[in-house]
């Protein structure tokens, strides 16, 4: 059997997805807000931790 038939019958399954979707998106517009207001050196210091 195919991994469908089995979410199909549990009742309230349609929930998850909306709630994933919305956890993304609040992450995404959070990092972005993040992205804009932050300082441009704390930026280029992160940029460098890698190559340290």
């Amino acid at each position: 059997m195919k991994f469908i038939h089995y979410l199909e019958k549990i009742s309230g399954v349609s929930i998850y997805p909306l709630i994933s979707f919305t956890m993304f998106g609040l992450f995404f517009i959070f990092m972005v807000i993040w992205v804009f207001r932050s300082d441009k050196n704390t930026i280029n210091e992160i940029s460098r931790i890698p190559l340290d």
